[in-house]
């Protein structure tokens, strides 16, 4: 016999039947998908971090003293001429290399806020000089660009390590180890602030190739330095992506438990389509039918409940177009498997049933 109704009607019929049900699984399993994007924009934000701050000094190379594991997670000094030694040394036939001296510092701000911060001390024209967003970069001792997240306007004074400072600039999206702000200032600053004035420089940033160095010195690569940074990262972002593993099957949990729920209430429903002709692959396609439903329904909400959510968090979250490609891919994938909880339900049912037998 023929089946009065395609099963992809009967199953979107019985989803409109059961809309309650079917309307609060949505809510949960689109907060639990809208968690993963969070996750996802987290991680990717203590990456590109990492990669912004790097590609803002412009060095195709930094010097740090040898053995020193990258320059900013070592606490390692060089003399404050290394900069001018290294020129000295690899001069060439076309001119000599740029090399600029830096100080790269973690330290607190006390005024006008508690809070912490990164400081770059960088030479007035060399590499590392910050963006500007609005207002200008510092000129002469005793100025500062900060980044936006402060919220600090231009003109204000700032207190940072017992050091007064007036801020003349802004620049947005400066942020490293787990978005803490940083803080621009000339190099007698940033020496003042770590060194209580002593002419030393945590790295040297070179602009060109380094053909050699005075013994006790070694070059990084920009690659170098950005695996260093991100070595402090490693044990967050591991817990970013077990945080993420949970919530999938948390979701694929929900989508599963109420397709089950709807599997065996559909008991009886089972049993008279396949009295009437029914296959069982019928039967499996339209559980999973349902379930993948769900999951697209969850992942499109989801995505506008991301994007609600991401500005009440005070960490930066970025969330990359692939992160939305996965979701959906996985949404898919998780509605597939959430459907394998009623399958044997459907596929074991006596057609009996659909005339009153036990």
């Amino acid at each position: 016999m023929m089946l009065a109704f395609p099963m992809w009607l009967i199953s979107l019929r019985d989803l409109q039947y059961r809309r309650r049900r079917f309307t609060i699984a949505v809510a949960a399993t689109s907060l639990t998908f809208a968690m993963t994007l969070l996750m996802a924009g987290f991680s990717a934000t203590l990456h590109n971090e990492v990669r912004r701050i790097v590609d803002l000094v412009g060095a195709d190379e930094w010097i740090v003293v040898e053995g020193t594991s990258g320059p900013f997670t070592a606490s390692t000094v060089l003399p404050g001429d290394t900069a001018n030694g290294v020129a000295r040394i690899n001069l060439q036939d076309r001119g000599s290399i740029k090399a600029s001296s830096l100080v790269l510092l973690h330290s607190a701000m006390r005024t006008p806020q508690d809070r912490d911060v990164n400081v770059i001390g960088y030479e007035d024209g060399g590499l590392g000089q910050p963006p500007v967003t609005d207002g200008r970069r510092p000129r002469s001792p005793g100025e500062a660009l900060l980044d936006t997240a402060f919220g600090i306007d231009i003109g204000e004074s700032i207190s940072v390590g017992g050091r007064r400072l007036e801020v003349v600039g802004a620049a947005d999206g400066i942020t490293y180890y787990f978005g803490t702000p940083t803080l621009f200032v000339l190099l007698e600053d940033a020496q003042a602030l770590g060194f209580s004035g002593r002419d030393l420089v945590t790295t040297v940033a070179v602009e060109g190739t380094v053909q050699s160095l005075s013994e006790g010195l070694t070059a990084l690569s920009p690659a170098q330095v950005r695996t260093d940074l991100e070595r402090p990262l490693a044990n967050g972002t591991k817990s970013i992506d077990l945080i993420s593993a949970l919530l999938w099957i948390t979701a694929a949990g929900i989508i599963g438990s109420i397709i089950y729920l709807s599997a065996l209430e559909r008991t009886r429903d089972f049993a008279v389509l396949k009295a009437t002709g029914a296959p069982n692959r019928a039967l499996v396609v339209g559980l999973a039918l349902q379930a993948i439903v769900l999951s697209v329904a969850s992942a499109i909400l989801a995505v506008a409940l991301a994007q609600l959510l991401a500005p009440l968090f005070p960490f930066g979250v970025e969330i990359a177009l692939r992160s939305y490609v996965a979701l959906f891919s996985i949404a898919l994938s998780v509605g597939l498997v959430a459907s394998l909880a009623g399958l044997r339900r459907a596929v074991t049912v006596d057609p009996a049933l659909a005339f009153g037998g036990a």
